[in-house]
């Protein structure tokens, strides 16, 4: 199991651009290096390899760096991968876990509702404002508590509201579930198999650990999670979620009326569970994305067969969406569709 891991591992390194003509997405890296903050990382993923790697700047696909809103998806991978245990189900009710819930009068929200934003719980407003209250919490169970606690703004399940509630819950739920704290337990269930060794969601600063925005990674490491996702769940060729699972998190939750907040870079997606849906046919989802606040983009195209993501280190605005939209038309170009 080393040596194929070992081999796994190096084919990170080592990029096959001989099938395709990457000069158009080189040069397009190279204009747009200072709206991407300088220091970027590009890899892309197709099949069993890596097709396209650069590295720009003082950065590098082993860089380390906070991923914000990317953390969602690792943390609806959790929650599926303990649905294949059998340890929960998406149809649970939260209550069943965290009787806060019940208390007030909110027994009705499940893990579903949880992944896809649409508890129906009020938000706590702008971004400086969360962060400021989230510092007054000693621990995800006295947070999640609190939001047991506060008004429904809307019926569960007919409001998308995108936010950092329902995916903390969730994250909380797990916790009751396996008697693990979160960090802990997506290390051990997620990132070691998947061998992420440099992803943690472990706050070094001791603050209450954040399964929706919290986590730390690397371009190389979380290329490993999108290249699972893309191969149906199978990691060197050994299942590690189960293609029902994969199937849950391409579903899409939402309708464009059900949808009341969303970001700016987000607007006319629908959602699936702890991703946006990017491309979608038939009302099914053909590419979903998982972008975060600092600017880092990962992708899967289901249709044309790779994973993409964009890694930077610096904060970036909401007006950088486009030059992502772009970079993914020119690898779209190169990789077309197969269905």
């Amino acid at each position: 199991m080393n040596v194929i891991c070992g081999l796994g591992f190096l084919l990170f390194l080592q990029p096959a651009r001989a099938q395709h003509d990457w000069g158009a997405l080189d040069a397009a890296l190279e204009s747009k290096k200072k709206l991407l903050g300088n220091n970027v990382v590009l890899m892309l993923w197709k099949n069993d390899s890596l097709v396209y790697k650069k590295e720009m700047g003082e950065f590098n696909a082993k860089t380390q760096a906070p991923i914000a809103s990317c953390s969602k998806w690792l943390t609806a991978a959790l929650v599926l991968k303990l649905v294949d245990e059998g340890v929960v189900s998406l149809d649970d009710k939260v209550a069943r876990y965290i009787p806060e819930f019940e208390k007030y009068f909110k027994g009705y929200i499940t893990l579903r509702h949880c992944l896809s934003h649409m508890t129906g719980i009020e938000d706590e407003g702008g971004l400086v404002k969360k962060l400021l209250k989230r510092r007054k919490f000693s621990s995800l169970e006295e947070e999640v508590n609190d939001f047991a606690s506060r008004d429904i703004r809307a019926n569960t399940g007919t409001d998308f509201w995108y936010g950092n509630i329902g995916l903390n819950i969730a994250g909380r739920v797990l916790e009751v579930a396996t008697k693990k704290r979160f960090d802990i337990l997506v290390k051990t269930k997620l990132f070691n198999p998947l061998g992420m060794r440099r992803t943690t969601f472990t706050d070094l600063n001791g603050n209450p650990v954040n399964p929706s925005g919290g986590a730390r990674s690397t371009a190389e490491d979380y290329m490993k999670f999108l290249a699972m996702i893309l191969n149906k769940g199978k990691h060197n060729g050994v299942p590690f979620l189960s293609e029902e699972s994969i199937n849950e998190l391409m579903s899409i939750q939402t309708t464009p009326e059900l949808i009341k907040y969303a970001p700016a870079p987000a607007k006319g997606y629908n959602y699936a569970l702890g991703s946006w849906v990017v491309e979608e046919k038939d009302g099914k989802a053909t590419a979903l994305a998982s972008p975060g606040l600092f600017g880092s983009w990962p992708m899967v195209d289901f249709c044309r067969g790779y994973a993409y993501l964009v890694f930077v280190k610096s904060l970036l605005g909401e007006e950088r969406a486009d030059a992502h939209r772009e970079i993914k038309s020119l690898i779209d170009e190169q990789i077309p569709c197969m269905q």
